[in-house]
């Protein structure tokens, strides 16, 4: 599917639907630089629904007054942090929420190290709650850094990359 129909299929959504863009990937653009003319025709689309993501893309002055432009036009975008220390470097940015990787047996309620409070995902933690039920994530405004708890088949992967960024100055 191109891009533009797949816009349109956006705007075709009722309104208030909740929906998320990408369960993997990330915003579209070329390597590290987030395609301005792509992104705002997605939240020109999602006028009137309840789209999210997250990203991973540099924290360029680019692309973070893109993020900035796109959760101000009702598009949520979460900036990935790699661990605790990375997601308050993300959220002093103040472009759009945060989540991170959690570290290995952190509890459900925790905080980054310059005191920001993190909730863990509660679809992680219970079996009656789904992302359509939760909507934390689809929240551009919130109190909190969403955690989540690596699992599956990349579970190792992804412990290790947050404790390879957690031992490095960011």
């Amino acid at each position: 599917m191109h891009w533009a129909e797949f816009c349109e299929s956006i705007e075709a959504l009722p309104v208030g639907q909740l929906w998320r863009h990408n369960q993997a990937g990330d915003l579209p653009g070329l390597n590290e630089t987030i395609n301005p003319d792509a992104l705002r025709m997605l939240v020109k689309a999602n006028a009137g629904k309840r789209g999210f993501t997250y990203t991973h893309k540099p924290a360029s002055a680019e692309n973070l007054a893109l993020i900035r432009e796109a959760n101000a036009g009702g598009f949520t975008i979460n900036l990935s942090a790699n661990n605790l220390a990375h997601a308050d470097q993300l959220a002093a940015l103040d472009a759009g929420p945060v989540v991170t990787l959690l570290p290995p047996g952190a509890p459900s309620l925790t905080k980054t190290p310059a005191g920001r409070p993190v909730v863990t995902c509660p679809a992680q933690l219970r079996d009656d709650i789904s992302c359509a039920d939760c909507q934390l994530c689809s929240r551009a405004q919130r109190p909190s850094i969403v955690g989540f708890i690596a699992h599956g088949t990349g579970s190792k992967r992804a412990e290790k990359i947050s404790l390879q960024f957690e031992s490095k100055a960011l």
